[in-house]
């Protein structure tokens, strides 16, 4: 009964997080088939085609796909497409380079994703104002910028408190889109005809080419799917299925057939289809309870992109950055001011820019369509891989799914010139920052070899008597697990002392979500008073210098980091006057880093920072 009553809340907390992007998609998804860049005629005939495609969308894509095959693929419970790319063998990822990229590229999409669902969402909302009077026309702008500000605003104080109420509140819009859509079914049962994919196919061959395009807004309605997969870390698989099964799709396919019920008899309705369904007394009620849904939407992916960013950076990828942790009792709850800032200045100049819903569904879909065929790829290679299927069963299966993602992938195409470019410039320049990095911190450790000693020589070195050493503990950190940091032998050649204890600390990012702290440290004794310790984070979790030195008494090297000096390293990049873009961005990106000292929390007080000069 426990476990039934846990699995139950844990479903509902994903109807707030995991679903809210999916859960918008009825203010804007018919709207954008039958009105703007993707309109055709609401015919009954197209009508009735686009809610078949709508239907099949929402069950191959999402339930077929993602709730009962990739969801499948977690690493350790954690799901997105980090996760799966680390799911993959290492001779994979060096010897097809393509794997690597795409895998960036996608995990990149996502933050394109990320400017414009609260652009989209807010102001879909809220043009519900329009609706109720056309007075509000002129405020609709103003005041979904207002939101987006405001919301972006509050991210620093986190939403551990008030995140408490999305469930509630997602799983109140659920009912009112389920309720809604059957008052529509009711006007116009023969609607459910839909279901037949006949009429499918018969859109396609009535419309031809413009057929296609529509797909472009059909795919408004799976704009989620992502989603389903990446949070599947926070509830896991089989609290997030009951609620897609019991609650999401059940409430999203009766107001889809709602409103293309409405449409089919009324045409006219297709400047806000949703809000047409609304009796007139409610619908102020249901604006501001839009206007909650789709803050709760975007809170979701401003938080997904945190999460990537902090997997990004725990990988390799980024450079460091501020990384706050808003709550005590949720890990996965972080801010990151540099991400927040930039993405609340795009999304209000969205607003600005485009102006209506209409307008930025030109923009909307091309990314996460990208990342839905990226996903497919990598997945048939993590079941050939991985789960040893053969490559015609794996490709089988995942051609399948890739003709529906790459249909969806072809028909945003035909966005890229209405603002679609903009997720992908977006997600072009963010691969562009992180390859630079990760080349340019390989070429860096290159050149810092030579200040490096074998760990079976550094325990001669330390002996010899020309080195003094003097009372406490050294410790200094060094990326490779194996040899000693370039900052120690610099010290040494500097100074000629050293004190008496030495301990080598490496931060090691495992290619899983999480390490226990049983697993955690792991101490090698190189030689008196000389230890190496290797601190074992997953790429989830934040390292803590503080925290390290406070456990290793639990494995017999008693040290109070109150006796430590801790030693880092700073390297002053020279590059040439000719040199090529990547050294310029990797230099930028080097120079606004954050300090070691402030993102592995070691004491300021108690650092030494020693510079070695480095030509890139």
């Amino acid at each position: 009964m426990a476990e039934k009553t846990t699995t139950q809340a844990l479903a509902l907390g994903a109807l707030g997080i995991v679903f809210g992007d999916i859960g918008t998609s009825p203010l804007y998804t018919l709207k954008a088939c039958f009105s703007g860049f993707h309109a055709v005629a609401a015919t009954p005939a197209n009508v009735t085609g686009v809610l078949s495609l709508v239907f099949w969308a929402l069950a191959i894509v999402i339930s077929l796909k993602y709730v009962s095959f990739i969801m499948e693929a977690d690493n350790r419970g954690e799901g997105g497409i980090i996760a799966l790319f680390s799911l993959l063998p290492e001779t994979l990822r060096t010897e097809r380079p393509w794997v690597v990229f795409a895998a960036l590229f996608g995990a990149a999409l996502l933050y394109g994703d990320g400017f414009i669902t609260p652009a989209i969402s807010v102001l879909s909302a809220l043009e519900g104002l329009s609706v109720i009077t056309t007075k509000a026309d002129p405020y609709v702008v103003p005041l979904t910028c207002a939101v987006l500000a405001g919301l972006f605003l509050v991210q620093y104080h986190g939403t551990h408190r008030i995140g408490r109420i999305f469930g509630p509140v997602m799983l109140l819009w659920f009912a009112s889109l389920g309720l809604l859509g059957i008052l529509g079914i009711t006007r116009n049962p023969d609607i459910l005809k839909a279901v037949n994919p006949w009429h499918a196919v018969s859109f396609f061959l009535n419309n031809g080419l413009e057929s296609t395009i529509v797909l472009g807004a059909v795919v408004l309605c799976v704009t989620g799917g992502e989603a389903l997969y990446a949070d599947m870390g926070h509830f896991g698989k089989r609290p997030i299925r009951l609620a897609w099964y019991g609650v999401a799709m059940p409430a999203l396919l009766l107001n889809y057939f709602g409103q293309g019920a409405l449409l089919a008899g009324s045409p006219e309705a297709t400047a806000s289809p949703l809000y047409a369904l609304v009796p007139p007394g409610l619908l102020p009620a249901m604006v501001a309870l839009s206007t909650c849904a789709t803050i709760i939407a975007s809170q979701a992916v401003i938080s997904g992109v945190f999460s990537i960013t902090r997997q990004a950076i725990q990988l390799g990828y980024l450079p460091r950055m501020h990384i706050r942790h808003t709550s005590e009792e949720a890990e996965g709850q972080i801010y990151c001011p540099e991400i927040n800032w930039v993405m609340g200045v795009i999304c209000v100049l969205l607003v600005i820019g485009f102006r209506t819903s209409e307008n930025l569904a030109g923009a909307y879909g091309i990314a996460i369509t990208t990342t839905m065929v990226i996903t497919t790829a990598l997945y048939a290679l993590y079941l050939k891989s991985i789960r040893g299927w053969s490559t015609f069963a794996a490709f089988s299966l995942c051609g399948f799914f890739m003709i529906f993602d790459a249909s969806l992938f072809t028909s945003n195409l035909a966005k890229l010139d209405g603002g679609g470019w903009i997720p992908l410039a977006v997600a072009g320049g963010i691969t562009a920052l992180m390859a630079a990095w990760t080349r340019g911190r390989r070429i860096v450790g290159q050149k810092l070899a030579q200040y490096r000693v074998p760990s079976e020589d550094i325990a001669a070195l330390l002996a010899k008597d020309a080195i003094a050493r003097t009372p406490g503990v050294a410790v200094f950190l060094t990326a490779s697990p194996r040899l000693t940091p370039a900052i120690l032998k610099h010290s040494l050649d500097l100074t000629g002392s050293l004190k008496k204890h030495v301990i080598l600390l490496s931060f090691l990012v495992e290619p899983v979500p999480k390490v226990s702290t049983a697993n955690r440290l792991v101490v090698k004794v190189l030689g008196d008073n000389l230890h190496r310790v290797i601190a074992r984070y997953g790429y989830t979790q934040h390292p803590d210098a503080r925290l390290v030195i406070s456990e290793l008494d639990t494995v017999g090297v008693p040290v109070n980091v109150n006796d430590c000096v801790f030693f880092l390293g700073r390297e002053t990049l020279v590059v040439p006057r000719k040199h090529r873009l990547w050294k310029f961005l990797y230099r930028i990106m080097a120079r606004n880093s954050m300090s070691p000292a402030q993102y592995f929390n070691i004491p300021p007080h108690r650092t030494i920072e020693l510079g070695v000069q480095v030509e890139l």
